[in-house]
């Protein structure tokens, strides 16, 4: 699954510098991420970097983009490889 940012966000600048996928970026009034791009951190690290700093734990995982471990790795391998 992708993720995503609730309303609770408080626009703290901790989320976007964390994702190595470039997927977080601000909205018109909160961070959002990108599902094309968000891969919940797998294949670069255990744990999706985003919620572990978040300090509302407003960072969800989205019930509409809903994928496996499989699918969030080849779309990490997908990424990384057009880099």
């Amino acid at each position: 699954m992708a993720l995503l940012i609730t309303d609770e966000c408080i626009n703290c600048d901790v989320c976007e510098p964390e994702c190595p996928n470039g997927a977080i970026s601000q909205g018109d009034e909160i961070y959002e991420i990108d599902p094309n791009l968000c891969t919940e951190c797998v294949g670069h690290y255990e744990t999706a970097q985003c919620v572990e700093v978040c300090p509302v734990d407003c960072i969800i995982k989205d019930p509409n983009h809903e994928e496996s471990e499989d699918a969030l790795r080849a779309k990490y391998e997908r990424i990384a490889g057009g880099n």
